[in-house]
């Protein structure tokens, strides 16, 4: 049995426990459909739901339905639209086509009459779709089943691992494209057209908006403006973008210096090191957040040995001071989704983990266990509006901080796969691949 094979398997295993928990007798998923723009005709990128593409590797077919009942075969509703104005729907062979009983629709009162009253007894999950008031669906959306299901989805099948990999091997194609780029002197957006053409992905094909950011434009987290001029000096550069395969996500972040030596190049080979010795530190039933907490500790450990506090590690962690240079959390799950979901749930019940009044902003609190995926991503940052609250706070070096402002800071991130063997770091090993 191959690897998607095994896959749908234990999916159908994993929905025929959430239906029987929860009292459905089956399962209807919609893959969506675009939205157009107010007062528009213009719609929106497609992008599938998740739950869709966990079943099979289709991410551009809206409109599209799975039905599935409890230790049965799944029957895809394929929408393909009897359309001159777009090109038809070019679904490509593959193995989960002898996993599906496969029906080609071209409107969706065919999807309604075939299944008719077993509607009543479905869970339907998806978003809302315009004759659905009128097909009486069992349940919409039901928080319980959903639970269940995404408290399951951390736990990765090998068929999810190789797509991982491969998502991986792609995005950092991109990466070094991206970097060889900003070392010949590139624009922002020109680095963007770089990372895309060296995978001839469209932008609406990568996970999410890559972060292109040139000098201080490090300093902003989520910076997605992309300057169309080189600017007159380009010290640093940090790239935080993913690319897709089979509807997987890879996520990944790489800084670099202008100057291959010199305090900021030193600073992120800190933070890289960093990374590496939180990753070697996973095992199984360590708790996420705990090494969220040991990565703030290193980080401290840095902002002291390059003189931005005039206090010890323990007390820069100590006075809240790290959350100021790294407000983010240390990572997330990753899978079908950029941030995957379940980090916080308890167990499959949806009792979930309360947030953390020093670390709101992490994303993940279950312990590790075997067969998951998520990512590491510390960073080091000068974001002044951060800082604005311990202006004139004689701890802080701040002749030293302003000298990392024009860099604007410091992220690395990889994804690792908790195997039974160890941990895999699927990022590096895919930099090393390519």
């Amino acid at each position: 049995m191959g690897d998607y094979a095994e896959h749908i398997e234990r999916v159908k295993q994993r929905f025929d426990a959430a239906l029987a928990q929860t009292g459905h007798a089956a399962a209807l998923i919609y893959s969506g459909q675009p939205r157009v723009a107010f007062l528009d005709d213009n719609p929106y990128p497609f992008r599938v739901n998740p739950m869709f593409k966990y079943w099979l590797p289709i991410t551009d077919s809206p409109k599209s339905f799975i039905y599935y009942e409890a230790g049965s075969k799944p029957t895809l509703y394929l929408f393909c639209a009897k359309d001159f104005w777009h090109a038809p729907v070019n679904i490509a062979p593959g193995d989960w086509q002898d996993h599906v009983e496969l029906k080609v629709v071209d409107n969706l009162a065919q999807v309604r009459s075939d299944l008719g009253d077993k509607l009543q007894h479905a869970a339907f999950i998806g978003e809302d779709f315009e004759p659905m008031k009128s097909w009486h669906l069992g349940a919409v959306n039901p928080e319980p089943l959903i639970d269940v299901l995404h408290y399951q989805r951390a736990e990765k099948t090998d068929y999810e691992v190789e797509c991982l990999r491969k998502a991986n091997r792609l995005g950092a194609r991109a990466h070094i494209a991206a970097r060889d780029a900003f070392y010949a002197g590139a624009s922002e957006i020109e680095i963007q057209h770089a990372y895309l053409n060296a995978i001839k992905f469209r932008e609406q094909e990568v996970p999410y908006n890559s972060i292109i950011a040139l000098n201080e434009h490090s300093s902003i987290l989520h910076y997605d403006v992309y300057e169309r001029s080189a600017p007159s000096e380009s010290r640093s550069f940090l790239i935080d973008a993913g690319a897709t395969y089979n509807g997987y996500c890879s996520d990944i972040t790489r800084t670099y210096a202008a100057q291959k030596s010199g305090f900021y190049a030193e600073l992120v080979e800190a933070v890289d090191n960093a990374e590496q010795a939180i990753i070697a530190e996973i095992k199984p039933g360590v708790s996420y957040y705990d090494l969220h907490v040991s990565m703030h500790h290193k980080i401290a450990k840095i902002l002291s040995d390059f003189n931005f506090f005039k206090i010890s590690p323990e007390e820069i962690y100590q006075r809240g001071y790290t959350n100021a240079f790294f407000p983010h959390g240390l990572g997330h799950y990753i899978g079908l989704q950029v941030h995957d979901v379940g980090g916080y749930l308890k167990n499959p019940q949806g009792d979930k983990f309360e947030r953390d009044a020093r670390h709101p902003f992490l994303r993940l609190m279950r312990k590790v266990e075997v067969g998951q995926v998520f990512t590491i991503e510390p960073g080091l940052y000068v974001v002044d509006q951060l800082l604005q609250d311990f202006e004139g706070n004689d701890d802080f070096n701040w002749t030293r901080i302003a000298e990392l402002r024009p860099f604007g800071g410091v992220r690395v991130e990889d994804s690792v796969y908790v195997g039974e063997h160890g941990v895999e770091n699927l990022t590096r090993d895919a930099f090393a691949n390519n």
